[in-house]
């Protein structure tokens, strides 16, 4: 298993960390994976990225869980998004919208305490994964499926890039899928 992504900076024990977020939720559920590998912002990120990016090359993914967030983005691969990059992880510097969705779910009280970075699977290694589950609940977030499923694939609209995928699936609530013109089950 490898950890999608984990802002710079940010304990493990504050209630936004994604490394505590999978420990409570997954890892302590199906503590018999073969591997696991979270990304570990104590490290220097330049050196984390490098050491998960040759471990990743050695494991191909076979099934990615991923989400869309509010500004469109995959993993914390904000507008304009870099699909070119053929680093397996790096860092990504968060915009506004993005980090003004963290205060908007409860994770943080004010934009000023939301990290301005985070380490992130790059949006090609993402691509590489032979299945993705695509997961995206709320109604904050059905202007994003919307330009995902809909307009032309932009890394202005990062998950759109989920469109020339071979194996990927979403899952969306009603709420979420809301603002799609052709709605099918």
């Amino acid at each position: 298993m490898f950890h999608l992504d984990e802002y710079i900076d940010l304990p493990l024990a504050h209630k936004a960390s994604f490394r505590k977020y999978l420990k409570e939720r997954f890892l302590d559920k199906v503590p018999n994976l073969k591997s696991v590998n979270l990304i570990n912002v104590e490290a220097d990120p330049d050196e984390e990225c490098k050491r998960l990016s040759e471990l990743i090359r050695k494991s191909p993914i076979d099934v990615a869980l991923v989400g869309i967030g509010e500004n469109g983005h995959l993993a914390f691969n904000d507008p304009p998004a870099d699909f070119e990059t053929g680093k397996p992880y790096i860092i990504a510097d968060l915009d506004e919208l993005c980090r003004q969705q963290q205060v908007n779910e409860g994770w943080f009280k004010s934009i000023q305490e939301v990290p301005k970075q985070a380490i992130s699977m790059s949006v090609k290694q993402i691509m590489l994964s032979k299945h993705i589950v695509c997961a995206v609940p709320d109604i904050r977030k059905a202007k994003a499926v919307k330009d995902s499923l809909e307009q032309s694939v932009s890394n202005l609209y990062p998950a759109s890039i989920l469109q020339n995928h071979p194996s990927c699936h979403f899952f969306l609530e009603k709420s979420s899928a809301s603002l799609l013109t052709n709605k099918k089950s």
